[in-house]
């Protein structure tokens, strides 16, 4: 039965139409249903509404479902549309009427809101452990050969000496500012939106937004209940683009490393179980995995757009347009994190080629200390940078 069942039947296409995938995408918001689910239960008691038995019930079979989700065994199917209502079914086949009881004071939007923000802070939570383990892995690369020099390049064309750790550097810097985007991302979503509804809010019942938010671990309560509907999708794509600039990053580190493992570059040598080859040519060993997270960036950055462009131009308030907003979300988590869990696993096994590195570091990388040398001996910079630029234009 689903949960605004009324005295007919819709049409079957129709409702192939409005689920489209989410009962499948809701399997990742199960657990963080069920926890919230929990809380609601908690503070219906406190308020009346369940009596205690109800309500000790009710938090043993959610605890159930949550263990049932955790082995593969809690179906969604297509007719209960979401989790919400596979959980409540559930929930009224074991309960009985504590069961049916559960849904006062809530409506589905505030439900669902609930769900995902527990499940972005979970994720994110998730992602920086990722992150903290990548930095370690390029922190070990640069104790290992930060000492050796390359070259520089601007334009893609040789400029001035460097050294592998400067080069590694820029990315752990990089990966610290990640840091403080996903802190804001979720500072923002570390606030209860339960006690909403539908976003006008509960009149009816002296709600407790703080027991819930308490409860469920949340920092604080979202108190206007329209603001609480407007957030969805704002959140998530401040969510998002705290993924789009990691990706960034692993576009970036797979490009060096794509062109620094050209037979032409040679700086760096990919393991061979990390290259995949050729159908035709014996000799090919591919870079495949780093062309493909290279690729992922644009991806999540199209995610990001997507979730941006979705909720425009929709009134304030909850619009059905919003339910779209949850596949891109949950593809942009799974991309960074299958991401960063792959090159994790490269860092290490890469091995910098000193003796190639060596045989780059060639004259024209020195052309810029050259003209600073003349500087010191009193020559204006412009005339020093003329003299030396001649004696490169004759090479």
């Amino acid at each position: 039965m689903k949960l605004w069942q009324k005295n007919y039947k819709l049409n079957e296409e129709i409702e192939k139409f409005t689920v489209g995938n989410d009962y499948l995408l809701d399997q990742k918001l199960v657990p963080f249903d069920c926890k919230a689910s929990i809380a609601h239960a908690k503070m219906l008691e406190k308020i009346g509404i369940l009596t205690n038995d109800e309500s000790d019930k009710l938090v043993q079979v959610l605890n159930e479902i949550i263990k049932l989700h955790s082995k593969g065994k809690f179906e969604i199917k297509q007719e209960d549309e979401d989790c919400h209502t596979a959980i409540e079914n559930f929930l009224v086949k074991k309960c009985g009427d504590a069961g049916r009881k559960i849904h006062t004071a809530r409506s589905r939007n505030d439900q669902v809101l609930t769900a995902l923000r527990l499940y972005e802070k979970d994720e994110i939570i998730k992602i920086k452990n990722l992150l903290s383990g990548l930095k370690e892995k390029l922190q070990g690369l640069c104790q290992k050969y930060g000492y050796i020099e390359i070259p520089g390049y601007t334009h893609m064309q040789k400029a001035m000496p460097t050294n592998i750790k400067t080069w590694l550097d820029c990315f752990i810097d990089s990966i610290d500012d990640n840091f403080k985007l996903l802190d804001l991302a979720y500072e923002l979503i570390d606030s209860s939106p339960l006690g909403s509804a539908a976003g006008f809010g509960v009149p009816a019942f002296k709600v407790n937004k703080k027991q819930t938010a308490n409860l469920m671990g949340f920092s604080k309560v979202m108190e206007n209940p329209i603001y609480a509907q407007m957030s969805r999708g704002k959140f998530e794509s401040t969510v998002m683009h705290a993924l789009s600039q990691i990706m960034f990053d692993l576009n970036k580190l797979s490009t060096d490393l794509i062109i620094f493992s050209m037979k032409e570059f040679s700086y760096v040598t990919l393991p061979s179980e990390f290259c995949t080859g050729s159908s035709i040519m014996p000799q090919k060993k591919n870079p495949d995995v780093l062309e493909l997270m290279r690729a992922k960036y644009h991806i999540v950055l199209g995610e990001e757009f997507k979730v941006k462009s979705l909720i425009a131009n929709l009134m304030s308030g909850y619009n059905r347009d919003i339910q779209l907003t949850k596949k891109p979300l949950i593809n942009s988590i799974e991309i960074t994190k299958d991401c960063l869990k792959i090159m994790y696993l490269l860092l290490p096994e890469l091995k910098i080629n000193k003796d190639k590195c060596k045989e780059a570091m060639s004259n024209e990388l020195y052309a810029t200390e050259e003209a600073y040398k003349l500087v010191k001996k009193g020559i204006p910079f412009r005339e020093a940078y003329k003299k030396i630029s001649k004696k490169y234009e004759k090479n």
